[in-house]
């Protein structure tokens, strides 16, 4: 029965996990840069999202609208001002720029809500009991994994009906044979940020409801990781990003459980390393050769 428990919470972590995983794998995908400013997004979501709870009364639902909204505006504006400009540079300029994109959301969060923990009020509450009360499995759990699967049929949907998630699918084989079909580049893009950005709050949401705790470092942590599931799975798929997100997550709290809380970090990125040296480019990426 602990088992289950167990695996079930790694479920929900692996979750949260996942719809980080793919805003950093969209990203990725289309504009081929990495975002290291996404998890610093998720603490933003999570900020807003309490406010709106805890000083403006709105209930939960209204709040996780706002935050979404709030997001996925910061992240069209991070793109065209931080990131656009520096689409021909090479690829350590972007780098560093997200770095410092990174620090400026933290420390504008200390400034703002200073360094003290917020207790994070709970979206939903109460538990469900399963088999005679042995087993109980938080709602917030289970609103994390239904959101996710959501979320990852939605993409899928979108990335491969709509006439944008087309645009974007081309824009990721080639910006150039893009732009000469008509496509907008730039616009194309900037979609794709603000999507990552709104799962990115939405994840935000999830995770501080989960822990129950928010700070400006909330989003570090959980970034990291989930940029370690899209690589796990193979960066620039969505389906990869959700396996990854979901493999990571159980493994981190079977780790905890079995083992040790101290090393269930050191065991995680052990099993990346491992899974990169057999197949470098993820469990569900495509080895893609550069001409020189």
């Amino acid at each position: 029965m602990e088992f289950l428990s167990y695996l079930i919470s790694g479920i929900s972590l692996g979750s949260v996990y996942a719809i980080i995983a793919l805003g950093y794998t969209m990203v990725y995908g289309i504009a081929k840069m990495l975002n290291f400013a996404h998890g610093d997004i998720i603490m933003v979501g999570g900020y807003i999202s309490f406010c709106s709870i805890s000083y403006l009364g709105l209930p939960s639902w209204v709040a996780v609208l706002l935050a979404t909204l709030v997001c996925t505006v910061l992240g069209v504006v991070i793109e065209a001002l931080a990131y656009r400009p520096l689409r021909s540079a090479p690829s350590l300029a972007v780098l560093i720029t997200a770095i410092g994109v990174s620090y400026f959301l933290q420390n504008s969060a200390l400034l703002i809500w200073k360094a003290a923990p917020k207790v994070y009020p709970p979206v939903v509450s109460g538990s469900l009991k399963l088999m005679g009360d042995q087993l109980s499995i938080p709602y917030v759990s289970l609103l994390t994994i239904v959101a996710c699967l959501v979320i990852m049929a939605g993409l899928t949907v979108f990335t491969s009906k709509s006439k944008m998630g087309k645009a974007m699918r081309a824009c990721s084989e080639d910006k150039g044979a893009a732009q000469l079909m008509g496509i907008n580049v730039n616009a194309t893009i900037s979609v794709t940020f603000a999507i990552g950005s709104a799962l990115a709050a939405i994840a935000g949401v999830l995770l501080c409801s989960s822990y129950g705790t928010l700070m400006p470092t909330t989003g570090s942590m959980p970034g990291i990781k989930a940029f370690t599931a899209a690589v796990f799975g193979g960066i620039g798929s969505i389906p990869g990003a959700f396996l990854g997100g979901l493999l990571l997550g159980v493994i981190e709290s079977l780790s905890k459980a079995y083992i040790s809380t101290q090393l269930a970090n050191t065991i995680v990125f052990a099993v990346l390393i491992v899974v990169l040296l057999v197949k470098p480019a993820g469990l569900l990426g495509k080895y893609v050769p550069e001409k020189v």
